[in-house]
């Protein structure tokens, strides 16, 4: 990747726990600033700070559930996402949600969601996962154009839900 004549090697891991301000610092940004998802919040039962809090949380204690992947450059967390763990029925295997996709404002357009998206692929294929789902709100063409270049299909269905 270049930036401002720079060039920087772009590398992907989970989260650990020393990951956590980072993590939690790019999500929060995310869930907050993000129009398409704040559009939808209140639907998906939004608990704020201590949802997010708690949730990073969980994917430290029970990997088996998902984890929290993200990107890196030389000096700081460029891109993130969260990807929980479900079985398929109709492919008899796991498979991903793929949630909250996230690169820097100031990063964008450098191409670190394709690394990030491309590393992720090859990671949950040496986990035997065989599919990644992912939601996109309708009104964010982008987003659906970049999942598609990196071989997404559209299944068309509406995702709703329900909270308990």
């Amino acid at each position: 990747m270049a930036r401002g004549g720079c060039f920087y090697l772009i590398t992907c891991r989970k989260m650990t726990a020393p990951d956590l301000p980072d993590s939690f610092n790019m999500l929060s940004a995310f869930l907050s600033e993000d129009e398409h998802y704040r559009a939808s919040s209140q639907a998906y039962g939004d608990r704020g700070i201590q949802g997010l809090n708690d949730a990073l949380y969980l994917f430290l204690e029970h990997p088996e559930l998902g984890f929290v992947w993200m990107a890196y450059d030389d000096a700081d967390v460029v891109g993130i996402c969260v990807v929980c763990l479900a079985v398929s029925t109709s492919m008899g295997a796991l498979v991903a949600k793929l949630d909250d996709v996230s690169v820097k404002t100031d990063r964008r357009g450098e191409g670190i969601g394709t690394v990030l998206i491309k590393a992720l692929k090859e990671q949950l294929s040496k986990e035997f996962v065989t599919r990644i789902d992912v939601a996109v709100h309708v009104q964010n063409p982008k987003a659906r154009a970049f999942y598609e270049r990196l071989e997404f299909q559209p299944l068309n269905e509406e995702r709703l839900a329900c909270v308990i």
